[in-house]
């Protein structure tokens, strides 16, 4: 249920950063759902062997350079899918920051909702 819900959840945020930002166009909830799915494969199978192969300049970038990282799973999604369009790798990186924050807002407020209170 946790994750269905954070799923949703992430759908809308990418329906609000292309509501925010016109450089990010997204043509329906359907396909907000379809992209949110994609950048999370995306970022669980990807971003890890990117962020190895990139650590000299990550550490070099004092951690900066994960913004393009993420930034490239962004647009990288967005090439694969129809109905998600980004302008850019500008346009990329500040859609993924602002989709970035907004997923911190969803996390929090989940482990808010979903946390068990303790027995003692």
């Amino acid at each position: 249920m946790k994750i269905l819900v954070r799923w949703l959840l992430l759908a809308a945020a990418l329906l609000l950063v292309a509501y925010l930002y016109p450089g990010v166009a997204i043509t329906s909830f359907g396909s907000a759902m379809i992209a949110a799915f994609v950048i999370g494969v995306f970022n669980t199978l990807l971003r890890p062997i990117l962020v190895l192969l990139t650590l000299p300049v990550t550490l070099l970038t004092l951690g900066l350079f994960l913004f393009v990282i993420n930034a490239l799973m962004f647009w990288a999604a967005a090439q694969v899918l129809d109905g998600f369009a980004v302008n850019g790798f500008v346009a990329a990186l500040i859609g993924s920051l602002i989709y970035s924050l907004i997923g911190m807002v969803i996390d929090v407020a989940m482990e808010r909702l979903f946390s068990r209170p303790s027995a003692a």
